[in-house]
């Protein structure tokens, strides 16, 4: 399989290229041989086989029904390959079904059960497999499912509570759009030319708008096609690519209105994630390594890396190597620190997760609530604008008589 990997050397250059291996392992052991810190591994697009040629893919509610199912067969002491039998039975989609017929291929092989889920890093994240690999090890892999059904969908009725949240503001700055397009489209060249064909010289505000206008509607395809390909461009961009990740990150993390909910995130990401791999029995090092990858935001990554390499490598507590990074809240902070020498960090994350959940929903709505008057006031200042380009003329034009 080809495998496309994003790595940096000792010198810290990031590296990006495809390699040819016969599973992750074979990938990572390879970047491992050219002294490669991997970045992120995945299958490369290039991949005519496993998941990437399921029309369909695996969904999030697919997820929480295998954890679910799962964690319940075990429990009422179905085997591990049984209960994949009966899954395989019971799910619709193409691409689960797949992936699961090669779960039941890996299992009849003597292969580990985990193997199978980290050939498909963008499907099932490192805490993802790093939980079923743990659990396999210690034998919990009912108790490990059932978290992982709990935590899977927590996140997907977070996701949900977003798109939700933002769908008002969406379709605003969708009819702003479509309110423009019409105007300066349609409405604008044929007043213009209305204008220039009976002799008027309207003033020159009235002017601009009217050129912009017969602009756009001469080249109203080629403009079209540019523009949606820029659409198309920029997508790729922030969301495929490292400088684009990296410039969104940014971003996101700097503008005033977004920063807050950015950085909730974060945090309840963080604790939620190492709440889990924490409670399934993985090493602190292990741990913070894993939770680094999963929280999404720059600033909290290599904060989070530091904490493990810089402070617990070296001798230092939890408590004191979080407090060495000013990115985490204090009432986090000092709550790692608490719980740390009581013995109930789980406990305790796990209850800062739920904390966050909760806070991020009202940052949410106080965002919204600060979007939805800016999108109004921004599609109304454009109607506007362009409505006084018309009107002044029309009331020069009057007035001359």
């Amino acid at each position: 399989m080809l495998y496309h990997y994003v790595a940096s050397n000792k010198e810290g250059k990031v590296v990006e290229e495809d390699t040819d291996a016969e599973n992750l392992e074979q990938a990572l052991q390879f970047l491992s041989s050219k002294e490669l810190r991997p970045v992120t591994v995945t299958l490369s697009k290039g991949n005519k086989g496993g998941v990437y040629r399921f029309f369909g893919g695996i969904t999030v509610t697919d997820k929480v029904f295998l954890t679910k199912y799962l964690a319940l067969m075990l429990r009422v002491g179905t085997d591990l390959l049984s209960a994949i039998n009966i899954l395989i039975g019971d799910f619709e989609n193409p691409a689960m079904r797949n992936f699961l017929l090669e779960v039941r291929e890996n299992l009849t092989k003597g292969l580990p059960f985990h193997l199978a889920f980290a050939k498909y890093p963008s499907v099932f994240p490192a805490t993802f497999v790093n939980l079923i690999k743990a659990a396999e090890a210690s034998g919990s892999l009912q108790q490990t499912f059932e978290d992982l059904s709990i935590a899977t969908s927590r996140d997907a009725e977070m996701r949900t509570r977003i798109r939700s949240a933002l769908i008002y503001p969406i379709i605003l700055l969708v009819a702003a759009f479509t309110v423009l397009v019409f105007l300066v489209t349609f409405a604008l060249p044929k007043i213009a030319h209305v204008f220039s064909d009976s002799g008027i010289n309207p003033p020159v505000f009235s002017r601009i708008v009217f050129g912009v206008g017969l602009f756009i509607g001469d080249h109203i395809v080629v403009i079209s096609i540019l523009f949606l390909g820029g659409l198309a461009g920029g997508f790729y961009f922030f969301s495929r690519t490292m400088v684009g990740k990296h410039i969104l990150d940014r971003t996101a993390s700097r503008v005033p209105v977004i920063r807050t909910v950015y950085r909730e995130i974060a945090v309840q990401r963080f604790v939620s994630t190492m709440a889990l791999l924490l409670k399934a029995g993985l090493p602190i090092i292990q741990t913070l390594e894993v939770t680094a990858d999963a929280v999404g935001a720059e600033e909290f990554r290599y904060a989070i890396q530091r904490v493990a390499h810089d402070g617990l490598a070296k001798g230092l507590t939890m408590g004191e190597a979080f407090h060495r990074e000013v990115v985490f809240p204090k009432v986090v902070v000092n709550l790692i620190a608490i719980s740390e020498k009581a013995g109930h960090l789980e406990e305790v994350l796990e209850a800062l997760g739920e904390f966050y959940s909760s806070s991020i929903d009202a940052s949410i709505k106080s965002l919204v609530a600060v979007l939805e008057p800016l999108l109004i006031m921004a599609m109304g200042g454009i109607v506007v604008l362009i409505a006084l380009s018309i009107v002044v003329p029309i009331y020069q034009l009057t007035t001359q008589f």
